[in-house]
């Protein structure tokens, strides 16, 4: 016997050791290769963005969703040498919306993004001083 009640929103289902071991009676579904819904990834075969893709994490429809998708599609359909370089203003203006928001969209500390834009540099650094000594040696 299944006991469920009610406890605030939450629902709470008792199971019992007969509930286990009875089979289960779910039947699974083929997928679909002609479902528009399918989860495709983040670019579909057309080369379009699906703002549907959980990796997304719900930035697409979030308060600033209209500014993450100019500027997301902006950098996927640059063509600048620096990819995404033409995008600042719509980044800009994403960033302008989130910090409206802190709640839903948390800053890293001034701190730690200066912290870390010092490393990523360093990096980057490091690695064009070792890719102008592999030509010098070559």
């Amino acid at each position: 016997v299944v006991v469920s009640s009610m406890v605030g929103k939450d629902r709470i289902i008792f199971v019992t050791k007969e509930d286990h071991e009875t089979p289960s009676s779910a039947e699974l579904v083929a997928d679909d290769p002609d479902d528009p819904y399918e989860e495709q990834g983040l670019i579909l075969p057309n080369g379009d963005i699906n703002w549907n893709c959980p990796c997304l994490g719900g930035m697409a429809s979030g308060p600033c969703g209209e500014q993450f998708k100019s500027a997301f599609s902006c950098f996927h359909y640059s063509t600048e040498e620096i990819k995404g370089s033409d995008c600042v203003d719509q980044f800009r203006a994403m960033q302008e919306c989130m910090q409206k928001y802190p709640d839903l969209y948390p800053q890293e500390d001034e701190n730690e993004e200066k912290e870390k834009l010092s490393k990523d540099l360093e990096a980057t650094s490091m690695e064009a001083s070792a890719a102008n000594e592999e030509k010098g040696s070559s």
